[in-house]
């Protein structure tokens, strides 16, 4: 369907040279001289690469039904996840790349969203924070605090994280999806 530039709204799809892309920011500026024009920040769903782009007033738009859905993981087989759609209640296979960086904070029964365009998955948004179990760190002093410093852990998903010196094994600590870093330890 095409659209002008006054229906663009932040989380829309839009297709672009035959690409998929997701609009994450605009900006509607009307200079004093000359006709108005929007300012684009878009993801490519696929690459995940960002980009601005500048659209004119007379330009139109190919816009792309993207729907979002509740997945919750089941488990791993080879280089696929499955993943269950918690509305359908019918079972979703991704791959290792649409799923990407994602992979090192994917637990067990976590719910994600899934991204579809014509029932095909083109990308799977974690929750922002997780809660993880510290599986193996070394010992930390007495005394340490939060401000000293950090050292590497590895938590149940099998992913390495910096946590303060103060963490021992099986604390529970919150994790930051979007940058992989330590949150807050997590009371029992």
């Amino acid at each position: 369907m095409t659209i002008s530039i006054n229906q663009i709204r932040s989380g829309m799809g839009l297709c672009i040279d035959g690409k998929i892309y997701l609009i994450m920011e605009y900006h509607h500026v009307k200079p004093g001289k000359g006709t108005a024009f929007v300012r684009i920040k878009l993801k490519n769903v696929k690459t995940k690469q960002v980009l601005e782009r500048t659209f004119k007033t007379a330009d139109k738009l190919d816009d792309v039904e993207l729907e979002e859905k509740k997945l919750q993981n089941l488990y791993r087989a080879g280089d696929s996840f499955h993943f269950m759609d918690q509305n359908a209640y019918e079972e979703v296979v991704i791959s290792e790349d649409v799923l990407g960086a994602n992979i090192k904070f994917l637990q067990e029964d976590l719910e994600v969203t899934g991204i579809f365009y014509k029932d095909e998955v083109l990308d799977v948004a974690l929750p922002t924070f997780i809660e993880a179990e510290i599986t193996h760190t070394e010992v930390g002093l007495k005394g340490d605090s939060s401000k000293a410093g950090t050292k590497p852990a590895t938590i149940d998903t099998g992913a390495v994280i910096q946590v303060p010196l103060f963490i021992t094994m099986d604390d529970k600590v919150k994790i930051d999806t979007r940058t992989g870093e330590y949150v807050e330890r997590v009371k029992k």
